[in-house]
């Protein structure tokens, strides 16, 4: 009988975790039988799970502390799955599944997953900061605890989760859907106006405070005062976009309306990113392993990154490493590079692919998942 994972998540809309557990899920063992519970509804990613051939059932939970009733649900879906093992994904849905299963005549063993730094917790919502202390009195219960950062798994250890209990599992990376391409490098810096002489930096994430676009387009106006070359800056991301007013009133105050491109989301991310000649990660908090940075390492662009979660870790000597919230420290990076010559930063970004693949292929990484998973089931079973 094959082994039989049930994955629990909050949601399904489009981010790191949502998305490390796609990828995850495209390269599992198709030996193996899976389902996905999503606690609130279907999001974006509900339908191309399906299409994996992965059932994924939904429980209509509100935003919030998980409520009896989905946990009831998810209690009476665990009996009808019988799963081997629960895999759950960050802190809600860590505690649906050890709630779920407390006293339950069936012993299932439930692995957990957190993804989040905690650099600075007192920028977290108070609904958020509880989850995680309480999160820390219940770590014992869980086989285990896979973290997808060393930094992320130190921080949560002194704040009182069970020590023994951790493993640590990177993110993991596509680098045959994430890979230069010429012919769509040249289409993209067509679509935004760009020769390819010139000097295109990039910035991908949502719009959200820890991502800190302020200090991106802070450090954007300061290299444009400093470098003598053609520079333009892309953003993309949900909430990225000339509809957003905050955005608007930064570009027009540091003066970059005429040089910085706002596309919102995008589907073409492995294009866009083929695309640049530096890709930046600006977080000041709340990354733990961040997927734009391994993936644009991938597309074979260097990074400049701020020293949050296990961003220098994974950067290594390819790219650089600032202090976060520092824009000053953003831009002298960026101009060390643009020095360097666009045939270094090439380079450099050679040498990020081949990182990326060397450590944190999907493959590979898929492999220490079901590795655990075979270790934690058989030792459950050597129990009953």
């Amino acid at each position: 009988m094959p082994m039989k994972v049930l994955h629990v998540i909050t949601g399904l809309t489009t981010g790191g975790a949502e998305m490390m557990l796609y990828k995850l899920l495209s390269s599992a063992n198709r030996a193996r039988a899976t389902s996905v519970v999503s606690l609130c509804d279907r999001g974006t990613l509900g339908e191309p799970i399906e299409a994996l051939g992965v059932p994924v059932h939904t429980l209509g939970m509100r935003r919030g502390i998980p409520g009896l009733r989905p946990l009831l649900r998810l209690r009476r879906l665990i009996r009808q799955e019988q799963p081997d093992l629960i895999q759950g994904w960050m802190y809600h849905a860590n505690l649906a599944s050890t709630l779920a299963t407390w006293r339950a005549s069936q012993t299932v063993p439930v692995a957990w997953n957190i993804r989040y730094s905690l650099d600075d917790l007192s920028s977290d919502k108070r609904l958020t900061r509880w989850l995680i202390h309480f999160g820390g009195s219940l770590s014992s219960t869980p086989a285990t605890i896979v973290y997808n950062s060393r930094q992320s798994a130190l921080q949560h250890e002194r704040l009182g989760y069970a020590p023994g209990k951790t493993i640590v599992i990177p993110n993991g990376f596509d680098c045959e859907r994430f890979k230069p391409n010429p012919a769509s490098r040249r289409q993209i810096r067509q679509e935004l106006g760009v020769a390819e002489d010139a000097w295109l930096i990039g910035h991908f994430a949502r719009y959200h405070p820890m991502k800190d676009h302020a200090s991106f387009l802070t450090a954007a106006a300061l290299l444009r005062q400093r470098a003598e070359c053609d520079l333009f800056f892309v953003m993309a991301g949900q909430g990225v976009d000339r509809s957003n007013p905050e955005l608007e009133r930064m570009l027009d105050r540091l003066k970059l309306t005429d040089c910085c491109r706002l596309l919102g989301e995008r589907r073409d991310i492995p294009d866009l990113m083929g695309a640049l000649d530096i890709s930046t990660s600006s977080a000041s908090t709340g990354e733990a392993f961040p997927n734009v940075v391994g993936e644009a390492m991938a597309c074979g662009a260097p990074c400049v990154v701020t020293d949050v979660g296990d961003s220098a870790t994974i950067v290594g000597d390819t790219g650089r490493v600032v202090p976060p919230s520092d824009p000053e420290s953003i831009a002298a990076a960026w101009l060390d590079l643009i020095k360097s010559g666009k045939q270094k930063v090439a380079a450099l970004g050679a040498a990020a692919r081949r990182r990326i693949q060397h450590n944190y292929s999907l493959s590979l990484v898929a492999e220490q998942y079901e590795a655990l998973y075979q270790r934690v089931i058989g030792e459950e079973t050597r129990k009953g």
